[in-house]
């Protein structure tokens, strides 16, 4: 896990504009929201990850950091994992436990979509597929402000749409709630320190730059929310 971040780091902090494509984990493995905690935290820590088959577990869910665990969900549009959900520390209060040196500069969750779509076009690329590959390269990622209260990151969503532009844009809806911030002063200790995304997967991106599926899915946290492949 060590060498894989720290190579995947090392390109993206070398390309802020235009970031390397990467072989990102499967959205649907414990590996996925345990290097999205790598990178949105810039720590080479590696959280103790739990993926939830049912979506309240995952709305109650809270990171802790000593141990670090961390919490994932993924959600569904028949057997097509569409979104990723991820709970995790963020960069502070990993340095609040375990020092400066734990953790580096706050990320934010479109970072984690720039590297998705760059893969989905590469995947493409390498089946031959150059036109669903400039598709894919075309979408535009939106740079979501991160919610600040979770009943806000836990509304329904639309991971993509169609924007006014006619271009398909890519939703990156997430929550930011730092440890050292004024939220630290009036809410417990397991409110704060959080960083939580939902990210579109790879298979999603290129399924729409093919048009097997059209812009506009609504993905919820109701409780009958679907997060298990159905046929």
């Amino acid at each position: 896990m060590k060498t894989f971040f720290s190579g995947l780091l090392v390109a993206v902090l070398a390309a802020p504009v235009s970031v390397v494509a990467a072989d990102l984990p499967d959205p649907e493995s414990v590996e996925f929201c345990q290097v999205a905690q790598q990178i949105l935290a810039n720590t080479e820590m590696v959280g103790e990850n739990e993926i939830f088959t049912d979506m309240p577990s995952y709305r109650h869910s809270k990171p802790s950091p000593d141990p670090l665990k961390i919490y994932q969900v993924v959600s569904y549009v028949g057997t097509m994992p569409v979104v990723v959900s991820c709970k995790l520390k963020s960069a502070d209060h990993l340095q609040e436990v375990f020092g400066e040196a734990a953790a580096g500069e706050q990320m934010g969750c479109p970072l984690v979509t720039k590297m998705v779509q760059e893969q989905a076009a590469a995947e493409l690329d390498a089946d031959g597929n150059a036109d669903a590959a400039a598709a894919v390269r075309a979408f535009v990622l939106e740079q979501n402000e991160p919610a600040l209260a979770g009943s806000s990151y836990l509304a329904d969503f639309e991971p993509s749409f169609v924007g006014d532009d006619g271009a398909i844009h890519i939703n990156s809806n997430g929550l930011q709630v730092d440890y050292d911030s004024l939220w630290s002063y009036v809410l417990p200790e397991k409110f704060i320190g959080q960083t939580y995304c939902h990210l579109a997967t790879a298979t999603y991106m290129k399924a729409l730059a093919t048009g097997d599926v059209e812009p506009g899915v609504v993905i919820t946290t109701e409780d009958d929310a679907p997060v298990t492949p159905s046929e």
